[in-house]
């Protein structure tokens, strides 16, 4: 299955972490559907179609499933559905359960298992909504949420008490009710379609929705949130982009978490968007054995840019119940953050967050640079460790004059 899509040309599977390896564009190939016609193939309903949902299909594909997966699997549409559109199960590799694609999709029987600080619903979302469907965290923004259905379901997803309705969760977007609360309140100035995934409805909703929301005069701000360009690239169609196109300034936030989820298609797709003139993000969750390494972290960071992507967020992996076993530390993520900042162009460098829990928003935590500071100077220390003065006024105007002493750099 994996010899046409997962070999390089010497043989060796792209499984190392060399940045080379790590950076190198390559196909998702066909796999066990090589000999399915290119018109089906490329066609996102039948990738759709042809998921793979259950622990038989699972099984046939990928017989080198261990005890732990097959019994997740059996538990799975108990909590989260197992999905896997057949064009990303091409990256999995069957000879590694430790494959960093493979972990965020495959279901595990740790999922079963929380701890008492987790959470169904770790970023208070619920707490939250005004109207079903809607969320209002923030003062100037809303969070719209269009389906409970994704292409594939990360095994860490933040939603997944509503998302695949695994939970009986029973979502049901009230599209009128929604729209009419955000044109009711003019602070409103940035709407982000979420879900599930936006993408999957058809163009003509979409497109419909897009509409209604443009036509409110406040609304200054669009923005789509999808793994879909990942998990599914044949759905970004020529038709798609030039429907899109229609509804600037429209921004896409796209789901990336490992180079080798950054393929051919992927890029072909991505250029597509960008053709289109949307600006696209992206937003990588911190996992374990996933990309918890600066070395992976940075050249799929690297790897966006040449998508014309920019990173936008790296997320710690938010308190959602069943997930510790795909969780690194925060730790981990503030050292990975040491080793981008000056190590890598600026474009290539997210802002690490934390989502408080229990609804607290977004907070941005980073490296200590700001050593210390006082009335008349700031001490600060570069990527390299080296301390530097820079001297200000307590009102943070520049001095007239000098401060008496200014301290020479030095390694700490």
């Amino acid at each position: 299955m994996q010899a046409e899509n997962l070999s390089t040309a010497s043989g060796e599977p792209p499984s190392g972490n060399s940045l080379p390896n790590l950076k190198t564009f390559r196909s998702a190939g066909r796999g066990y559907w090589h000999d399915v016609a290119d018109a089906d193939w490329n066609d996102w309903r039948w990738q759709l179609k042809h998921r793979i949902t259950t622990v038989e299909q699972l099984q046939k594909f990928l017989p080198t499933l261990t005890p732990e997966e097959y019994a997740g699997a059996k538990l799975a549409n108990t909590k989260l559905a197992l999905a896997i559109t057949p064009y990303f199960f091409n990256l999995i590799n069957p000879a590694d359960e430790n494959c960093p694609i493979r972990l965020q999709v495959i279901p595990k029987l740790a999922e079963t298992h929380t701890a008492s600080w987790e959470m169904s619903d770790p970023c208070g979302e619920d707490s939250h909504s005004p109207v079903p469907g809607l969320v209002h965290r923030y003062p100037d923004r809303v969070l719209f949420l269009v389906t409970d259905r994704c292409a594939a379901y990360c095994r860490y997803c933040t939603r997944s008490r509503l998302v695949s309705n695994a939970t009986g969760y029973d979502f049901h977007p009230e599209f009128d009710k929604q729209i009419a609360y955000i044109a009711a309140h003019p602070e409103i100035r940035d709407v982000l379609l979420s879900g599930g995934d936006p993408l999957l409805l058809s163009d003509e909703k979409l497109e419909n929705l897009l509409s209604r929301l443009r036509a409110i005069p406040h609304v200054e701000f669009l923005r789509i949130g999808s793994r879909i360009p990942t998990f599914l690239p044949q759905r970004i169609t020529p038709e798609l982009c030039a429907m899109l196109k229609q509804f600037h300034p429209l921004f896409l936030s796209i789901h990336s978490n490992h180079p080798r989820e950054l393929t051919t298609e992927v890029r072909a797709a991505l250029g597509r968007l960008a053709d289109a003139g949307i600006p696209l993000g992206n937003q990588t969750v911190l996992l374990k054995h996933v990309n918890d390494d600066a070395d992976v972290m940075k050249a799929h960071l690297q790897k966006l840019l040449m998508c014309r992507v920019k990173p936008y967020y790296i997320y710690q992996c938010d308190l959602i119940a069943g997930s510790a076993h795909l969780r690194a530390s925060v730790r981990t993520g503030l050292a990975i953050m040491e080793k981008l900042r000056g190590h890598t162009t600026g474009y290539a460098v997210p802002t690490y967050v934390i989502d408080a829990p229990g609804g607290g928003g977004k907070v941005p935590v980073s490296p200590e640079y700001v050593l210390s500071r006082n009335a008349d100077r700031v001490v600060i220390r570069n990527f390299e460790g080296k301390i530097f003065e820079y001297p200000e006024a307590a009102d943070g105007s520049p001095l007239s004059q000098p401060p008496n002493e200014i301290v020479a750099p030095e390694l700490v």
